[in-house]
């Protein structure tokens, strides 16, 4: 009797000390969130290099992963009929010149001065005229003397006309000026057009690169547009990752993030985020982002895959509490069970940061605070507790995971 009465006892004063929970404590502490996700290695540019015309290939300069500058030449056609059409062309220019030259300094004056001879020999012929006519109407002189002064005339009168077209045509805005000038236009197009076609037997890279492939040898026939050559255009180096769509409000341009290649998994890098897309793959249920690499290592490869962590956000000296112990996080009104004076106690509060391992609660919390997690099933609020067992707290990086790795 005497028993049953202590184990009465002891269980009404177990029960007034209320039932034993396994809490969290709140804290303080540097919160970061990230969005993890898997991506590969892109360049800006593949370049496919070719010849821009026929012809046989004299020399190929730059083998697979040579460094080549824009502009420098890679491969060689055989160019003889180049310069032999070219020689032909500058030959052609300088008869051009010469005879613009022979009329503007030596034709032109020599025309001029004709034109002068002529008119003064029709003032003469003119003047002789009159006079033989004025002798022939006193009787002095036949009429076949008359004529002859008259043919005379119409000579001295046919010669001035000449020479006056001839004048003409040897002025700066003459005919055969001009034509020669025409001749000269056309012969200077013309070594243009043999200088870009031997600059065409040189085949260039358009921009600094690494050559990835090769794909002709020298004394092999070039087709039109025949590729010789890969190039791996120098420039900025990107991550193009797919993240689930679920935390496209976690992302925004200009968030830093770290960069780990899988085939070398403790070489981490820096990468920032320059664009996510404004649309959603709807058969994946992702969004595009993109990240720009300012450094990359020299290991990283074309199409290499990568795992990126995004920091989504950070929050120092924050109130945080283990996920898991925030029940309708997802809900428009989250709360907490907390421990205090003996008893559960629900409370309200504001999530900020959210994560798998740790959220930080901007409102309802204070450091110290203990929380009962939802796993002590069949606590309620206002029921008596003990808070006994303290569970570890943990890790405080809000990691938001990627389905779509």
């Amino acid at each position: 009797m005497g028993t049953a009465i202590v184990a009465l006892a002891v269980g009404a004063a177990l029960l007034a000390r209320g039932r034993s929970v396994e809490v969290v404590e709140a804290r303080q502490a540097d919160l970061t969130q990230t969005v993890v996700a898997s991506g590969r290695i892109i360049t800006p540019v593949r370049v496919q290099i070719g010849s821009v015309m026929v012809g046989t290939l004299a020399t190929l300069n730059a083998r697979e992963g040579d460094k080549v500058g824009a502009g420098q030449a890679i491969a060689t056609l055989r160019d003889d009929e180049q310069r032999a059409a070219l020689a032909q062309a500058r030959a052609a220019l300088v008869e051009a010149e010469a005879r613009v030259t022979q009329l503007k300094d030596l034709s032109g004056p020599v025309s001029e001065q004709g034109l002068k001879q002529a008119e003064t020999n029709l003032i003469l012929a003119r003047a002789e005229f009159e006079r033989i006519k004025t002798l022939y109407e006193s009787g002095f002189f036949s009429k076949s003397k008359l004529d002859e002064a008259s043919r005379n005339l119409d000579v001295a009168r046919s010669a001035v006309t000449s020479a006056q077209a001839q004048a003409a045509a040897n002025r700066p805005r003459g005919s055969d000026v001009a034509l020669a000038l025409s001749r000269l236009d056309q012969a200077r197009a013309a070594v243009k057009v043999a200088e870009a076609r031997l600059d065409n037997t040189v085949v260039r890279a358009p921009a600094a690169g690494i050559i990835l492939q090769r794909f002709a040898e020298p004394g092999d026939v070039v087709p039109l547009g025949k590729v010789l050559s890969s190039l791996l255009v120098n420039g900025e180096t990107q991550i193009v990752a797919q993240v689930d769509e679920k935390n496209l409000a976690l992302l925004s341009v200009g968030q830093k993030a770290q960069a780990t290649p899988d085939a070398y998994p403790g070489q981490r890098f820096d990468a920032e985020v320059f664009y996510v897309a404004p649309s959603v793959d709807a058969q994946r249920g992702t969004v595009e982002v993109k990240l720009r690499v300012a450094n990359p290592p020299q290991f990283l490869k074309p199409d290499m895959t990568i795992s990126v962590e995004i920091v989504a956000g950070r929050a120092e000296k924050a109130i945080v509490v283990d996920s898991d112990a925030v029940r309708a996080a997802a809900g428009a009104a989250p709360w907490v069970l907390v421990a205090r004076e003996g008893r559960a106690e629900r409370r309200a509060v504001k999530l900020g940061l959210r994560g798998a391992g740790a959220t930080q609660i901007t409102e309802g919390l204070a450091a110290g605070d203990l929380v009962i997690p939802p796993s002590q099933i069949g606590v309620d609020e206002g029921q008596r507790v003990r808070t006994e067992t303290l569970r570890p707290a943990k890790k405080l990086v809000g990691h938001v995971p990627n389905l779509f790795q």
